[in-house]
């Protein structure tokens, strides 16, 4: 785990290897990260708090960087409580401390901290500010919608920092964090950022104006050398909503696994008239989270779905509606329904297909009834090679 991220910049964050679902919705089995940095300048300012679940480690973090001295800045990129659970303790331990953030969050405080007084103690920040701590100058950045309304960046404009907030976290604790930053940045970014593509390439954009050589994200490691180059490179493809990998995803809801069945003969079929990758998900079973990244990396999805009750197998539902909630888009889909006596799943399919954005349906649909037969064989070549044409 990092102690430093330069001479002047503190690493003050804590790890949470005890949380089983992040945002109660994420599986997290390697844990995460909550990071907050102190610069110790002229002006002493605290980047950020944590999560209340892991407070006093950081509060003994933030107490043994200070080294008995007062801060003078508390500066809140993002209101969000596994950030900002502390803001109301820094105040009151440190009575000279002021806070800095948006605007927006500012008018968010009253909200988590109900009857704390913070008149005279608040200082608002908007794009283009600067906040002077000595050697250090932040130079402050409107980051709104990514992923909350109030969020602000901060760059240190002596280190070349850039305080990311939650652009460019990741799930999973520092103390297991491995050199594939990609896997679990990407499943954060499509499910956390990844409705917002627009705000996020617009801080894109404010980006590449500066010179960044440090991300400092609130989530994950930081970022510096290639690390980082490949990160800003990804997080281009993502938010313009490009598929980063050739591919096809299939992911299916069987209730009796003849539809499983079938999901799985036509990833065969496809891997046969050559498609390089091919992923066949179970939508009861595998992390929700997981398929929605997998959807949003591959430029080709297969669905395939139950009906039920005159509908489609709820998973199936759960899975367009996230993807609609997503803003998912430029896409191609197959689909392939189930039914026993009145198939319905693939009419509620198509229409919820029909709402995403820059979505193309590639025909034929097929339509199985209880279990794959032989003669519906011909139907998955005709849908593999329209696929694959």
């Amino acid at each position: 785990m990092m102690n430093s991220i330069s001479n002047t910049i503190k690493y003050i964050g804590v790890d949470d290897l005890d949380i089983d679902l992040f945002e109660s919705q994420y599986v997290v089995p390697e844990g995460m990260s909550y990071n907050s940095y102190l610069i110790d300048d002229e002006k002493i300012a605290v980047m950020d708090t944590a999560d209340r679940r892991k407070g006093d480690a950081w509060k003994e973090n933030l107490q043994a960087a200070l080294h008995g001295r007062q801060p003078d800045y508390l500066v809140a990129h993002h209101m969000e409580p596994d950030h900002a659970a502390l803001i109301a303790w820094v105040l009151d331990t440190y009575p000279g401390v002021q806070l800095v953030c948006s605007p927006q969050a500012a008018k968010m405080l009253p909200n988590f901290f109900e009857g704390f007084n913070f008149e005279g103690r608040v200082m608002t920040v908007k794009e283009g500010d600067t906040l002077a701590l000595g050697q250090h100058t932040l130079h402050f950045i409107t980051a709104a919608m990514v992923h909350w309304p109030e969020v602000i960046m901060s760059y240190d404009s002596q280190d070349k920092v850039l305080f990311s907030a939650d652009g460019f976290g990741k799930f999973g604790a520092l103390v297991n964090e491995t050199d594939d930053w990609a896997c679990e940045a990407r499943r954060y970014y499509f499910n956390i950022c990844g409705k917002y593509g627009v705000q996020v390439q617009s801080v894109m954009k404010k980006m590449a104006a500066i010179d960044v050589k440090t991300i400092c994200p609130l989530h994950g490691p930081v970022l510096q050398g290639e690390a980082l180059l490949e990160a800003v490179k990804l997080y281009d493809t993502w938010s313009r909503y490009e598929p980063e990998s050739e591919g096809i995803l299939i992911a299916y809801a069987s209730i009796h696994g003849g539809t499983a069945k079938c999901a799985e003969r036509l990833g065969e079929v496809l891997r046969e008239k050559g498609a390089k990758k091919v992923v066949v998900s179970d939508l009861s079973r595998e992390d929700m989270a997981e398929v929605i990244e997998d959807a949003f990396r591959y430029p080709t999805v297969v669905v395939a779905a139950s009906s039920y009750d005159g509908g489609v197998f709820p998973v199936m539902h759960d899975f367009l509606y996230h993807l609609q909630i997503k803003n998912y888009q430029k896409r191609r889909f197959g689909i392939v329904e189930n039914g026993s006596w009145a198939p319905t799943a693939g009419r509620v399919m198509r229409t919820m297909i029909e709402a995403l954005k820059d979505c193309e349906i590639v025909e034929p649909m097929v339509t199985i009834r209880s279990r794959m037969k032989a003669a519906d064989e011909a139907q998955l070549e005709q849908l593999a090679d329209s696929l694959l044409g």
